[in-house]
């Protein structure tokens, strides 16, 4: 996997797909349908993505995975698809939309599982404004975006939200707690 970041012509290739699936989606219903050889190596790797829509700086849509299982065009065209009709805390993104949207792609890291002996010394190892965090306990999980840290910039905060998103009480602790670390290449564009 290329640890490079993308460049513009890259980043300009994923915002244009994920554009189009929205587009196509309000059209047919259905997502874009990308075939990855017709892009450049860089966008055919394995990759995983959230597609975030913004309207007026407010969350208007935000669906992703974790683990990176298509190619990171098709991985685009598909979240860029669910974030605008599938995100079920938001009526599905209408026409006259269209051009008060913007987009984020957060192409992710491989998560990285971090090793702490108690809830202090997993604070103390955060990375605010860098590190996302996935949250697994039992069958409980939930994910904040290094994103986030613009709104919860305070680690004991960012981690009381986690566990809430997560459905635990926001001073639940366990040693059967598991962290993981990633971080995010962040492009943005209008739609």
């Amino acid at each position: 996997m290329n640890s490079q970041p993308l460049s513009k012509i890259l980043q300009t290739h994923l915002l244009k797909v994920a554009a189009h699936s929205i587009k196509q989606g309000i059209e047919t219903k259905k997502p874009l349908l990308v075939n990855p050889a017709d892009y450049p190596p860089e966008l055919r790797e394995l990759r995983a993505t959230f597609v975030t829509l913004m309207k007026a700086d407010k969350l208007r849509g935000c669906i992703g995975i974790l683990q990176a299982c298509r190619p990171l065009i098709n991985d685009v065209a598909h979240n860029a698809y669910q974030t605008a009709f599938a995100d079920r805390r938001f009526s599905p993104v209408q026409p006259l939309e269209l051009s008060e949207l913007d987009i984020h792609i957060s192409i992710l890291s491989p998560p990285q599982l971090m090793q702490f002996d108690s809830e202090k010394m997993l604070i103390q190892q955060l990375r605010p404004h860098v590190d996302g965090l996935i949250l697994k306990v039992g069958h409980a999980q939930g994910t904040f975006l290094p994103s986030v840290w613009e709104t919860l910039s305070n680690p004991n905060d960012f981690l009381r939200q986690l566990k809430q998103k997560a459905g635990l009480s926001t001073t639940y602790w366990s040693e059967n707690i598991e962290i993981y670390r990633y971080t995010t290449e962040y492009i943005s564009g209008k739609l």
